[in-house]
């Protein structure tokens, strides 16, 4: 544990220096593929996990705010045509497009939990802003990105600063009551 605790520290320190990959979709795109959801604003905190030693493998923060549904998704790997991106924020996340998300996660080794809550428009608003403001992320702090926007908004300061994404999961999911669900797959990931 010490071993491992170590290796991410100094891979930390040697990718923080080379900063993530900016991506800049243009208005156009954006405005053409805006997606609301339905319901009450929400956060919905999605977390990869292997299926053999529970470990977090990837972390990323659906927003749905007042005026628009993005996904925060830091260091991400995943791409759409149909979900322009700002620096690792994905705008227009339909539900077909979450369920593409899923499952190009989902595999054999991994699962992804997916845990929703209910906060006020105000709270979704600031987490958009804190998400817009964020930048792209580089390799391997997608927890320590989501954890620390997270700590910045009301009724989520208890939220523990990690590098490690099951670790926010379990954080994440002692702040207040949430809905959580569970998508698992049995291919290699080649979807």
């Amino acid at each position: 544990m010490i071993l491992r605790v170590i290796f991410l520290v100094l891979t930390v320190f040697a990718l923080g220096a080379c900063g993530g990959k900016s991506v800049w979709a243009p208005d156009e795109a954006i405005a053409k593929r805006v997606y609301h959801a339905n319901e009450a604003p929400y956060l919905m905190l999605k977390t990869m996990i292997s299926n053999r030693t529970g470990a977090g493998g990837h972390a990323s923060l659906v927003i749905n705010g007042p005026t628009q549904l993005v996904m925060y998704d830091p260091a991400g790997r995943w791409f759409h045509s149909w979900a322009p991106e700002r620096n690792d924020v994905l705008f227009g996340m339909r539900p077909e497009l979450m369920a593409q998300y899923d499952s190009f996660h989902a595999r054999d080794t991994h699962h992804v939990v997916t845990q929703k809550v209910f906060v006020s428009p105000e709270v979704a608003q600031k987490a958009m802003q804190l998400a817009f403001a964020k930048g792209p992320s580089p390799d391997a702090l997608c927890a320590q990105n989501v954890s620390s926007l997270l700590r910045e908004l009301p009724g989520f300061d208890t939220i523990k600063q990690t590098y490690f994404p099951a670790k926010l999961m379990a954080s994440f999911g002692e702040t207040r009551i949430v809905q959580t669900t569970k998508h698992f797959e049995n291919d290699e990931g080649k979807n």
